[in-house]
């Protein structure tokens, strides 16, 4: 039988393997970083998991599902943790928010800001609250306020904040966060652009914020006021959903249809090493298309061949009225690691559609991390914002994409 100090043990050396293997991923970049993740003790955030779990570098805990067996609150995988932490650049005695609470990343946001500092993480779930507060006092990190809140209205009574970190997909950003942050502060949030999650590291200049770059990544969605529902088509049952956002133009009854109809397919003649990313194809294409949104599929829906290929986190798609378009990729012959880019189209207009797509894809410089991303107060007049870009109207901001 394992003893306290056996497990103790067995944790630390995992801690560092965990911090030696996020820095060969780039994920840590920075010592502080470093140092914070091998503080804090992350198995004690995720009871009933084996140490080798908790340690896992993309290993995600999942600590709360709703009635539908969806997960609603996740200790986030370590890379991605490591990787927000190092967007928002935290230093020594700064005051600093964060939203959506797992106990574990307030825990890493407290070794960052040390005693001098102050760390609020708030949730709207009161169970989420209590587990956050007991993990929190479990590993000896007593000093941070945390609080049940709808975080739409920020918490005022501990604001200005000198750094606002959002662990919860998020639509829009309400106008409370800008008033609750510091000139110069940042806003690191996983925010849904036409139904694509980027983490974008936003800093306040003025009445606007601008990114300071962007990172791949997913989150449950947000709760409360400023939850969000894209709109979901389902094409072939619970096997195949398009997801919308931005109320597309779209013949929702025709849509249901459309793979019954028979798939023709282009390729552009673009290609991608076996080592490329093409996440900044995806935002290119979405910033440009109308009806951008991604198809959901199981690979079992690929195997019967419904769909052509499916991913994990969607496959890049447009609709307009009854056509579908999406994206594929085949090996190219003389190069097996290599990759062309493609589009599979059904419907009556699908031929139109995937030329547009096509492109847009050769257009394309492969750029992958290079779009600036701006906000501003939803009130701001059209001549008041970046020229060229994609505005995405919302709530509180409007959204403003732009490719240099």
């Amino acid at each position: 039988m394992n003893t306290e100090s056996d497990i103790e043990v067995g944790a630390e050396a995992l801690r560092k393997a965990m911090v030696d293997q996020l820095r060969g991923m780039g994920a840590v970049r920075s010592d502080a970083v470093a140092d914070a993740l091998l503080a804090v003790p992350r198995h004690l955030f995720g009871p009933g998991e084996s140490l080798e779990k908790a340690y896992a570098a993309k290993g995600t805990l999942l600590t709360k599902w709703n009635d539908e067996g969806e997960a609603v609150s996740t200790v986030s995988a370590p890379h991605i943790q490591a990787m927000m932490l190092e967007q928002a650049e935290i230093e020594p005695g700064m005051r600093v928010l964060e939203v959506g609470s797992s106990g574990y990343n307030a825990a890493l946001v407290a070794e960052l800001v040390g005693p001098e500092g102050e760390v609020t993480t708030v949730d709207i779930d009161s169970e989420v609250v209590e587990r956050a507060r007991a993990c929190l006092a479990a590993a000896g990190y007593h000093g941070v306020h945390v609080l049940e809140v709808d975080a739409e209205n920020g918490v005022p009574q501990h604001a200005p904040f000198d750094r606002i970190i959002v662990t919860a997909g998020a639509w829009d950003l309400p106008q409370s966060w800008w008033e609750q942050l510091t000139e110069g502060g940042r806003i690191i949030v996983p925010l849904l652009m036409r139904s694509l999650t980027r983490s974008v590291a936003f800093e306040r200049v003025g009445d606007h914020l601008v990114s300071r770059g962007y990172e791949l990544c997913a989150f449950v969605p947000m709760q409360g006021i400023g939850s969000h529902s894209e709109m979901s088509i389902p094409l072939h049952g619970d096997d195949v959903i398009l997801r919308l956002d931005d109320n597309p133009s779209v013949d929702v009854d025709r849509l249901r249809e459309v793979l019954a109809q028979p798939r023709a397919e282009a390729w552009s003649g673009v290609t991608m090493s076996g080592e490329g990313r093409f996440d900044g194809l995806q935002l290119w294409m979405a910033i440009a298309l109308p009806g951008f949104g991604l198809l959901m599929a199981t690979k079992e829906a690929q195997t019967k061949g419904i769909v052509a290929h499916a991913w994990p986190i969607g496959v890049p798609a447009v609709a307009v009225d009854g056509s579908l378009a999406y994206l594929g990729l085949r090996p190219v012959a003389d190069d097996p690691s290599a990759r062309e880019f493609g589009v599979y189209g059904h419907g009556p207009d699908a031929d139109q559609l995937m030329e547009r797509v096509l492109e847009r894809i050769r257009s394309w410089d492969g750029e992958s991390l290079s779009a600036q991303i701006h906000a501003y107060p939803a009130t701001t007049p059209d001549e008041e914002l970046p020229q060229g870009g994609l505005v995405l109207d919302k709530k509180h901001t409007r959204i403003v994409v732009s490719w240099s």
